[in-house]
């Protein structure tokens, strides 16, 4: 089975082209295929002739979304539906990769595959709309909505990821102020790219929520990170409200995992497990 892996360079790219090594593999970052460019993505699939296409890429920068809304639906979207379209001309299957904030927040209760979407922001938004062309263009797919991603490779995009991020405020010895009352999983990518390898397996197409277990807020999740690390920072908790980022973010979005629970696969470990894992990993690459 031929797999290319749309982002290949990226936190989730890299640890599945390290988890899938023994498949036949084409890794693409976005030097070697920008999504957003149609014709040259068709041309690239026709050569290459996977049988799987993974879909990492997007534009997930939260808060620029809501400046470049042109750029988030190009990216988030239409390029989506592009690969949709191509996949399905070529019978080729989709994964693609979405996002916990197509919810709202407002349940309170980890959300189920099947509870309705309600975006709260223009990512959120366009990662629905994509999500919306894969279902309905390509037979043969995976979504895959996950949240809080980390890993050894780092967000390019983001500078990093939050872990990283933690890290380097504590390091230069600033007062550090996390949201408390923004609640999630934080997904280690490794974990994530293993379980989307069983996944694929079963060829039991559809949208499955993927993370692992647990749930915390960044601020809680912060507090772990430098407990984990022995760090002792001027770390305190703030508001949604008080930190004033320009794009809403669901206040609960906390994915059920039921989809994986009827297929009898194994959940993922716990949050805080997966985290000593990442930071043990992060120390054997220094």
């Amino acid at each position: 089975m031929r797999v290319l892996v749309i982002g290949a360079s990226g936190q989730l790219g890299t640890d599945l082209v390290k988890v899938m090594d023994d498949w036949d593999l084409v890794p693409m970052t976005h030097a070697d295929l920008d999504i957003c460019d149609f014709v040259y993505a068709r041309k690239v699939l026709e050569e290459k002739k996977p049988n799987i296409v993974i879909n990492t890429a997007a534009f997930n920068q939260v808060d620029d979304c809501e400046e470049e809304v042109s750029k988030a639906f190009w990216v988030n979207a239409f390029a989506v539906r592009n690969l949709a379209q191509i996949c399905a001309d070529l019978d080729c299957m989709l994964v693609h990769v979405s996002t916990n904030y197509v919810f709202d927040g407002y349940k309170k209760e980890p959300y189920k595959e099947d509870d309705l979407p309600n975006p709260l922001s223009v990512y959120g938004t366009s990662k629905l709309v994509g999500e919306y062309f894969v279902r309905n263009i390509c037979p043969r797919h995976f979504v895959i909505r996950t949240s809080g991603l980390y890993g050894v490779a780092g967000s390019r995009a983001k500078g990093g990821n939050f872990v990283e991020t933690m890290i380097r405020l504590a390091e230069g010895g600033r007062p550090i102020r996390v949201v408390n009352d923004q609640v999630l999983t934080p997904t280690y990518t490794r974990d994530l790219a293993e379980k989307i390898e069983e996944l694929i397996q079963t060829e039991v197409y559809g949208l499955y929520h993927i993370t692992n277990s647990g749930e915390c807020s960044w601020y809680e999740f912060a507090a772990k990170i430098f407990e984990l690390l022995d760090l002792n920072p001027d770390l305190g908790p703030t508001t949604t409200a008080e930190y004033g980022a320009q794009a809403r973010r669901p206040a609960y979005a906390v994915l059920a995992r039921n989809k994986l629970k009827e297929l009898e696969l194994n959940d993922l470990r716990p949050w805080q497990e997966a985290l000593e894992a990442y930071l043990k990993e992060r120390a054997s690459k220094k």
